[in-house]
């Protein structure tokens, strides 16, 4: 229903006075030529309280140090890195990566700390053609995933990233291993 032609209509002040600019918080459904409020305002203190406690809820749910269970422990992110970093080799940073996975971008920092671990075995030994074909397969893992959305894409690249320093650590060792014999 629209005003007849040439007639001026005047606007019904919004709900909150002196704030006219501001967003009406109140949509309506149309009905018989008026409007049906499908909610009620919510008076100042209430709206400050109301915000105050979401404020609270969401710095809350933003904290970076979550806990998770890692092998039948609650550890933070940091505290499994640590454990990585203590572990006495490749094989069993690998698997304390295996088992505290995340499959989220929380795994790049795990992977990083495998990659670590692992390249104590070989790096030093590599010559300078082996240390390239090592980086090119490193980027291979980080080109294979580059364009896809989603944090789970970066865990996939992080473990084929440790995947393939634990290759080299394990050639490394059995080379070793074979002159020591």
């Amino acid at each position: 229903m629209s005003p007849p032609e040439g007639r001026n209509v005047k606007q019904k002040a919004g709900h909150f006075g002196h704030m006219a600019g501001w967003v009406e918080p109140c949509a309506g459904r149309r009905h018989q030529g008026g409007y049906e409020e499908t909610f009620t305002t919510l008076s100042r203190p209430r709206l400050a309280v109301v915000l105050a406690v979401l404020a609270v809820v969401l710095s809350v749910a933003a904290t970076p140090a979550r806990a998770m269970v890692c092998m039948e422990t609650t550890m933070t992110l940091d505290e499994v890195v640590d454990t990585i970093n203590k572990q006495k080799s490749c094989e069993s940073a690998m698997k304390v990566f295996q088992d505290c996975q995340l499959t989220a971008s929380g795994d790049v920092q795990l992977g990083a700390a495998v990659e670590k671990k692992c390249e104590a075995d070989f790096m030093p030994g590599l010559n300078t053609a082996q240390q390239q074909a090592y980086k090119r397969e490193m980027r291979v893992c980080d080109r294979k995933y580059r364009n896809k959305s989603g944090t789970m894409y970066l865990s996939f690249a992080a473990f084929c990233r440790a995947e393939v320093a634990q290759r080299y650590s394990q050639r490394a060792l059995k080379a070793a291993g074979q002159k020591a014999r």
